[in-house]
């Protein structure tokens, strides 16, 4: 059509003329198991519903019922109910509910869904990821003794407990070890514990942990520090986001948890709200992991400042590698740790990170020999090049890459909650994925016009999004999703909501001057990222909206979207584990993910 023609153009002209920065990349940060197969990616067809749902208040009115993101009481009991309900069929409905309420919101545009995308010498093994975008590099054999890598710029947080990125993350599980862990073919099997029962009602988990655990400082690894770590997590002075992932074990009414350790240490005793299909899933996730107490209070002022005992190098970990040096914005050395329980499985005795912002420089030093492995760093005009390139592989995940909407921004000040979401839902409309996920994604992402991505499990024996007799997906822009592919028509609605909403538009279908829209658009520096910028910003163009794009270091980025200083900011998801709650529940009021500012 004549607007993809010209947005192609456009971004032609612009990477011709060198106008796309070329910096480093820095990815987001998630059933009854998670064997999720991890399969080289071919380009396929977005496989939503064809059956509309509610019909589309395209006639300049505004629906007088939307969802109010300010009054937020519903969904986040409605979450509440599908961490307790013991029916799946019933679950599996009220999660369908919770997206609904999501998407109508309009705060979420999903982008695309989401692969990883990594460059590896021949001359490494052995390294593995799973569709939660951890990688695994413990088990892994190269030339020599060191493996040389990049997958980030300076890491935000390396404490496990408070690490909500992807990049900490795979820190994470190859400096710590937790009771579970993924393996090669991405099963969750067992890590520090030797074995588990549970409780016929699946209430009550008993995990009897391996012999002769140690820190790596040589000194005692037992049950209590799963005890202490674990209701550190949740403690209101941690401020950790990920507190919520512990909703689903027991809570006493003290606030502590309901986990014990046995008076040898040897087992570890946790009681559960309600049964949790995926609760060893939980096991293996980085905020599960223990931490060592001395270590933490040892940190400097770490009643306020609970990351402080982890912020330099030398600490104390208990996985596979532990932090040697680190000269922040530059580089990390990880040097194997003898006190590992499978240290004679670790080949590999350093992990040597470049740390760096600017993807062309990574590039470089990969093709330069320097680098033997780079993650998610790779300048997206060389994409096509390295197609055919047996060292370039492309990895579907479970996740989504999006836009939210800080709902509290000034760009709906003057709005009612009515006609701030006709405002949202229009800007979702305008964009055009199928350009996005071909012309700069360029590896197979699917369109996406949900935010639980596709293949995800339904926690009921089957897959979340497909329509079956119990749901059908709508692509009416009221119900909140649409078709991605019909962009003329998407476009008229869009401009039939914000006219709802009180904007006027020319005969020619743009924006008339007596009621402009502008808005901030926040991104971290790196190529695809500012690419899919540039490309949203003629979208939005098309009609007349006037986007400007803010680019910021990775840090930065990441703590003004969480405090919600933005009006708009790209935004991406990774499963935790395989099922819908992990992707609804970080939306509620008191998430330390809910970027959107819902109920706040």
């Amino acid at each position: 059509m004549k607007k993809k023609q010209v947005l192609a153009l456009c971004l032609a002209l612009a990477m011709a003329m060198g106008s796309l920065t070329a910096c480093g990349s820095s990815n987001d940060a998630p059933a009854t198991d998670s064997n999720v197969t991890l399969v080289e990616t071919e380009v396929s067809d977005n496989d939503a519903g064809t059956e509309a749902g509610t019909e589309s208040e395209a006639n300049g009115e505004v629906s007088g019922d939307a969802v109010d993101p300010a009054n937020w009481e519903e969904y986040d009991e409605l979450i509440q109910e599908i961490r307790t309900t013991t029916d799946f069929a019933e679950r599996e409905a009220l999660m369908h509910q919770a997206e609904d309420i999501l998407m109508e919101t309009g705060a979420i545009l999903p982008i695309y869904y989401y692969n990883v995308m990594y460059l590896q010498k021949p001359y490494v093994s052995g390294t593995y990821a799973n569709a939660y975008g951890f990688k695994y590099w413990m088990f892994a054999e190269t030339e020599g003794d060191t493996l040389r890598l990049n997958q980030a710029s300076e890491p935000d947080k390396l404490d496990p407990a408070l690490n909500s990125t992807v990049d900490g993350a795979c820190l994470a599980v190859n400096s710590f070890a937790g009771l579970y862990t993924y393996d090669e073919n991405g099963d969750v099997v067992p890590d520090l514990a030797a074995d588990y029962t549970v409780s016929d009602d699946g209430l009550t988990y008993t995990f009897n942990l391996l012999p002769d655990l140690k820190w790596s400082d040589g000194s005692e690894l037992n049950a209590n520090d799963f005890v202490y770590a674990w209701n550190r997590v949740i403690a209101e002075e941690t401020a950790a986001d990920y507190a919520y992932m512990f909703d689903a074990v027991k809570h006493n009414e003290d606030g502590t948890l309901a986990v014990t350790a046995s008076e040898d240490g040897q087992s570890l005793t946790v009681e559960l709200v309600s049964p949790c299909a995926y609760f060893l899933d939980l096991c293996a996730f980085p905020a599960y992991y223990p931490v060592k107490q001395s270590e933490v209070e040892s940190g400097a002022n770490w009643e306020t400042n609970p990351g402080a005992w982890c912020q330099e190098a030398g600490f104390v970990s208990n996985g596979a590698y532990t932090l040697e040096t680190w000269v922040h914005d530059e580089s990390m050395t990880y040097v194997k740790n003898p006190n590992y329980h499978r240290a004679d499985e670790v080949k590999i005795e350093k992990l040597q990170f470049m740390l760096s912002a600017d993807d062309t420089a990574v590039f470089a030093a990969y093709n330069a020999g320097d680098l033997d492995f780079v993650a998610d760093t790779i300048p997206t005009d060389e994409l096509q090049t390295l197609l055919g390139n047996p060292e370039f592989h492309a990895i579907d995940q479970l996740g989504t890459y999006y836009v939210s909407f800080n709902v509290k921004s000034d760009l709906f000040a003057d709005k009612t909650p009515e006609q701030a979401n006709a405002m949202r839902r229009a800007f979702a409309l305008l964009v055009d994925r199928d350009y996005i996920a071909e012309n700069i994604g360029q590896t197979g992402q699917k369109p996406a016009n949900t935010f639980v991505p596709t293949g995800m499990a339904d926690g009921n024996g089957g897959i979340f999004k497909e329509n079956d007799d119990a749901y059908t997906y709508p692509n009416e822009a009221t119900a909140g999703y649409f078709d991605p592919e019909a962009l003329d028509e998407n476009v008229e609605e869009a401009i039939a909501l914000l006219e709802s909403a009180g904007f006027k538009f020319t005969d020619e279908g743009v924006l008339s001057n007596e009621t402009p829209i502008t808005f901030e658009y926040l991104t971290n520096d790196t190529t695809t990222h500012v690419a899919i910028a540039e490309a949203l910003q003629q979208d939005f163009g098309y009609i007349g909206i006037n986007m400007t794009i803010k680019t910021v270091d990775w840090n930065v980025f990441l703590n003004e979207r969480k405090a919600g200083n933005y009006d708009i900011a790209r935004n991406g998801w990774l499963a935790d584990f395989n099922d819908p709650i992990n992707m609804l529940e970080m939306w509620t009021t008191t998430s330390g993910n809910n970027d959107c500012q819902f109920g706040r």
